[in-house]
């Protein structure tokens, strides 16, 4: 092969990769850390929350299905048996109470990692009673998981209190 035609497909490659560099960096500039993390945080949040507020028929009333879900469908293997310590109503109380409160750190930002920790507990407890549903829970696990790693970015509440005791 003669020098000028290397030197042609060399630059041919050489104007293909310039063009990937320029794409990546627009989607570079388009997937902006904090953004990602903030729809992360919203994107797992979501579907607990939704879960949670359907338990509910008031403030701290589990309504009745939440705990006949808890009693016949979702039989974990917990300590006393299904019908033993924790009763039904209190593993339903807790799931529930769960569903709203760690949404609602996700989306704040606040004690993040934390509430992204739970809601991982919750969706491999979730994987453990609906095991049909594994390719939404692993969506839900690599989203907690990606927010433990890299954390709630800098639109939270837990970026701006670190902000102030520097």
């Amino acid at each position: 092969m003669t020098v000028e035609r290397q030197t042609s497909i060399g630059s041919k490659w050489q104007g293909t990769g310039g063009l990937f560099e320029r794409a990546n960096a627009i989607v570079r500039d388009i997937a902006q850390p904090s953004l990602t993390q903030l729809v992360l945080r919203f994107a797992l949040a979501v579907p607990f929350w939704r879960s949670g507020v359907n338990k509910w028929d008031g403030f701290l009333q589990l309504n009745d299905v939440a705990v006949l879900l808890f009693s016949s469908e979702f039989k974990l293997h917990l300590p006393g048996g299904p019908y033993g310590f924790p009763a039904p109503s209190v593993v339903a109380f807790a799931a529930g109470s769960a569903e709203i409160l760690l949404p609602l750190l996700l989306v704040l930002g606040l004690a993040t990692r934390l509430a992204a920790l739970g809601l991982l507990a919750m969706t491999l407890v979730v994987q453990l009673t609906v095991p049909d549903g594994w390719p939404v829970h692993v969506t839900w696990a690599a989203m907690a998981l990606g927010i433990m790693a890299w954390g709630p970015g800098r639109i939270s509440l837990d970026h701006w209190i670190e902000r102030l005791k520097r």
